[in-house]
């Protein structure tokens, strides 16, 4: 199984366009050492050929660009993506679905019914593609293996996490399950997985299995603190209500991943611009490194 990193920045990437924090000014005058970073989203492949693209970021054509390999060119008009999965129905993980709607055929799109709901009626991006390349959708069974045609060799399994469906889903102020999940990925040869969960509130009794379980883990790593962005003066909600759980506190990712195997390969996506951890010469960047968990990156490759 090889997973390639498309985007690791949160909404708005970094840096974001209109922010000028500590890390996107930085960056920007070049006085923090840090990557920039497009918003989330990866795409995995069992065999090298064929891909599957986990959510469509607004920046989808960028990272196409920078990932060659799902640009074959076998003929006149082509791709090798096979189909799109959607974690959530987001619009930094959603908007990018625009920008595929010059296909030669319908879009394969998997996703649970609550996320196809909100794009029908809520964001009714589903609509608007139907004018264009069409879709075929997919429901994204929660909790049983499935797998997806054209990926070979690859089994998956969705797990329903706790988080906020979009301000305009018809669920907002009632999440149901399958507003947002987490996704195991295996191998079907070597038997090696992989847990990825770019939105991730709370750590509940069936994700911290697959997490135990998985040989890596590739997980939310939007705030450092519960009060980030009450303290950076960009938000008056905390982390956790903005439906991330933080890495540094109590209860925090930090302290679930030093509770992992020690073979784990720890990696945290999905990274607010907002984060200390942007900065690779930070103090938060080193507590990270000492406890063995890495700051996944635009282009960063994952094989198992």
């Amino acid at each position: 199984m090889r997973l390639h990193v498309l985007g690791s920045g949160a909404g708005g990437g970094f840096p974001q366009w209109n922010c000028n924090c500590r890390n996107c000014d930085g960056l920007r005058r070049g006085s923090i050492v840090a990557r920039a970073r497009t918003q989330s989203s990866v795409s995995v492949s069992g065999d090298g050929v064929e891909w599957l693209l986990i959510n469509a970021s607004p920046d989808v054509l960028q990272q196409v660009r920078a990932h060659p390999a799902l640009q074959p060119a076998r003929k006149l008009r082509d791709t090798a993506i096979r189909a799109v999965l959607l974690m959530d129905a987001q619009v930094d993980h959603t908007t990018g679905l625009y920008m595929l709607r010059e296909r030669s055929e319908p879009l394969d799109i998997w996703c649970t019914a609550a996320v196809r709901e909100d794009l029908t009626v809520g964001n009714p991006i589903l609509r608007v593609l139907e004018h264009y390349c069409g879709v075929r959708w997919h429901e994204l069974p929660l909790g049983k293996c499935f797998t997806v045609d054209g990926i070979a060799g690859l089994n998956f399994t969705a797990l329903p996490l706790q988080s906020k469906a979009p301000p305009y889903s018809p669920h907002r102020n009632q999440s149901v399950p399958g507003d947002n999940v987490g996704l195991v990925m295996t191998d079907v040869a070597s038997r090696r997985s992989l847990f990825y969960a770019p939105g991730l509130g709370e750590i509940e009794a069936q994700v911290w299995r697959a997490m135990q379980e998985a040989d890596c883990v590739l997980v939310d790593g939007t705030f450092w603190t519960e009060d980030e962005m009450q303290s950076a003066g960009v938000a008056n909600k905390g982390a956790r209500k903005l439906g991330h759980l933080p890495q540094a506190g109590a209860g925090g990712m930090m302290e679930w991943m030093a509770r992992l195997p020690a073979a784990t390969r720890k990696v945290l996506i999905h990274i607010n611009n907002t984060n200390p951890i942007l900065d690779e010469n930070g103090a938060e960047r080193a507590q990270l490194a000492a406890a063995g968990i890495e700051v996944a990156w635009d282009g960063m490759e994952l094989e198992l």
